[in-house]
């Protein structure tokens, strides 16, 4: 196992009714700036229920903060910050809501163009404001991390940035909450979360026992409940084990002292910020193509990865390797999700323009072993198509 510190301050208020706890969790003199998405949050009646918890606080209201929350928009929670002399902010949402809520927070005391806190992927963050978060839509695991990505559409640029003053000091998770969300944002979810826990499992060995255990019971534990959730949507324990999931799967215990990859990720960040694509969508494209490239620098743990999580026992270990790819790509395939860019009407061109985007990124040595430079990048693109 590699060195490592590991630090999480959020506190997670989980299960049915928890938003009342609000009213304890919020300090009782703050300003507060509520932060979220379209209309769901009015119609399904959770905002009702937060300005409620909420009491007798003064309260501002932000809206239209998008799926792939851009830089314009947040900048225009950031005036509104200043204007109103916000003093907490609290995101009403889902990973891009939490997201965004994180730049505000950093963006609104910063210390010169807030644009930079992406180019220097946050390290020159030394302060923020405080916020909360109310999560809606499990996928991301952003309601217990330090870690955000925000899109500035006039660049065709998605970033991220990490630093540990943007944890949430809270988060709370009611399961009930996600009942209204449509198919497509349920199905996202769950290979979003696959896909961040192979982001830090599937590299090579350190025998970091602890941290595989989790990485593969909460594979499983997606594989089994991520279809049987479309079929059973009002289930509360169903999504109950999928909130819990997501947010382990990205709250820095099952990468703590292991190598990571995140190639995934960078790669379809572009995609995201070239066409729109759902975030997740993207990661299943990559994630298959990618593997089958990488087969032999991450072998150990693609074995592994067959034997435990897909529990393949026979053939050759080539065998086990590629029906676990296969596997993995059915599995998203069944969530509804096309693994594939003909699948969303990309083509090869489309290839190059992808490509030059990663060079303009700095995206030239991802992986675990840097090693995928962007000759690796487009044959893992050509393999997608």
């Amino acid at each position: 196992m590699l060195n490592f510190d590991y630090y999480n301050p959020t506190r997670i208020s989980f299960g049915e009714g928890k938003i009342s706890e609000l009213d304890k969790l919020v300090p009782q003199g703050a300003k507060v700036l509520v932060l979220f998405g379209g209309n769901s949050a009015r119609k399904t009646g959770t905002l009702d229920e937060v300005k409620q918890a909420l009491g007798q606080r003064e309260l501002v209201e932000f809206a239209g903060i998008e799926p792939n929350p851009t830089y314009e928009t947040l900048m225009r929670a950031v005036e509104v910050v200043k204007a109103e002399k916000i003093d907490f902010l609290l995101a009403v949402g889902g990973g891009s809501v939490i997201d965004g809520t994180k730049f505000v927070a950093a963006a609104a005391v910063f210390d010169g163009e807030p644009w930079d806190i992406l180019l220097k992927w946050g390290a020159n963050v030394t302060q923020a404001m405080p916020f909360g978060t109310v999560l809606t839509l499990p996928a991301t695991g952003s309601e217990m991390n330090n870690a955000s990505v925000v899109t500035r559409k006039s660049l065709k640029a998605k970033l991220p940035f990490r630093n540990d003053l943007v944890y949430p000091q809270f988060s709370i998770l009611d399961p009930t909450k996600t009942y209204t969300l449509p198919e497509r944002q349920v199905a996202n979810g769950v290979v979003d979360a696959f896909v961040h826990i192979t982001e830090q499992y599937l590299t090579y060995p350190v025998n970091a026992a602890v941290q595989d255990r989790i990485a593969e019971g909460l594979l499983q534990t997606l594989i089994e409940l991520g279809p049987q959730v479309l079929v059973n949507p009002d289930d509360y324990d169903i999504r109950a084990n999928l909130m819990w999931v997501a947010t382990t799967a990205l709250n820095g215990t099952i990468g703590s002292g292991v190598p990571q990859d995140w190639a995934t990720h960078m790669i379809g960040h572009e995609l995201t910020a070239l066409y729109n694509m759902d975030h997740a969508r993207t990661l299943a494209v990559i994630l298959p193509s990618l593997l089958t490239l990488t087969k032999e620098a991450k072998r150990e743990k693609l074995l592994q990865f067959a034997h435990r999580v897909w529990h393949l026992e026979q053939g050759s270990d080539d065998e086990k390797i590629d029906l676990a790819i296969t596997k993995t790509r059915a599995f998203f395939e069944a969530m509804g999700i096309g693994t594939r860019l003909s699948d969303y009407d990309l083509g090869k061109q489309d290839v190059d323009v992808v490509v030059a985007q990663l060079e303009a990124h700095g995206m030239v040595a991802l992986g675990e072993h840097e090693n995928i430079d962007l000759a690796m990048s487009r044959d893992i693109l050509t393999l997608a198509l």
